[in-house]
């Protein structure tokens, strides 16, 4: 049994060596992506209106995939080069595991718990959801708008870059990333702000004509459901919980809002 963790009951923190803690943070890992691809097996019905709604949702925005393509290529030129460039380069595999790789060695390093714990959950989702999308992008094989087939156009294991719309992987690994940091905070003027930038990626990857709306939001809510099963997992690892005094307060939702040329995320609390 792993030393350190207090809800194990085991020895005292300061008696465990770098490499303890390296060796259990990277079987938390892997247990926690096989714990969250188990949880459909563990499905009841209070998983109905979550898995309804995010079907409903990825229906709703595919009947209206072309409007809202066409809306926001109006706009495109609107749009801030460093908006377009942000979106891009955070959504980067390697950009995106610099960042998760820091935080996690800062808090090993520093034997900070709370932030090995983040650095494990940022690790294990963005793996999780980056393999979900990229599996999912192969076996649907969508055609990307920018490839001029219309929304309906499908060629499964196609292989080439233009059937890879379905999800997107930039806004996986960004909401991923938004999602897991704003469970650091309780404010919810802080949460909200951080999703906010978290969006961005997704957003523009559509003006970018890279991915339409249903790949995204579906991809945001691959990346929430994900992050909240791995987060389960490791209340049972590890003693630190995030805002663990707040549990009985007040929680948010985030919904989706769009019309005909824009598409966002609303935070209400």
């Amino acid at each position: 049994m792993q030393p350190g963790i207090s809800q194990t009951g085991v020895d005292a923190y300061d008696d465990r060596t770098l490499w303890q803690d390296f060796t259990y943070d990277m079987g938390a890992v892997f247990q926690g992506i096989g714990f969250a691809y188990s949880r459909p097996l563990y499905w009841d019905e209070s998983s109905l209106l979550p898995l309804a709604s995010t079907v409903g949702g990825t229906g709703l925005l595919y009947v209206f995939d072309d409007d809202i393509n066409d809306g926001f290529g109006k706009h495109e030129t609107q749009v801030p080069d460093i908006l377009l460039d942000y979106g891009y380069y955070a959504g980067a595999p390697q950009n995106n595991y610099g960042l998760t790789g820091a935080v996690y060695l800062t808090g090993l390093f520093t034997r900070n718990e709370k932030l090995r714990r983040t650095g494990v959950l940022l690790i294990s989702s963005a793996t999780a959801t980056g393999f979900l999308q990229q599996l999912s992008k192969s076996v649907v094989g969508r055609a990307r708008p920018g490839a001029d087939f219309g929304k309906n156009h499908f060629r499964p294991f196609g292989g080439s870059p233009a059937y890879r719309s379905f999800p997107s992987g930039h806004a996986v690994l960004t909401f991923t990333n938004a999602h897991i940091i704003a469970k650091q905070f309780s404010s919810p003027w802080v949460k909200a702000g951080i999703y906010s930038i978290g969006v961005i990626p997704g957003i523009t990857r559509i003006y970018a004509k890279a991915h339409w709306a249903s790949d995204v939001f579906l991809s945001w809510a691959m990346s929430y459901f994900v992050v909240e099963a791995i987060d389960l997992y490791l209340d049972r690892k590890y003693s630190e919980k995030y805002n663990a005094s707040n549990k009985n307060a007040r929680t948010g939702s985030i919904d989706l809002t769009f019309n005909g040329h824009s598409i966002g995320v609303l935070y209400t609390f």
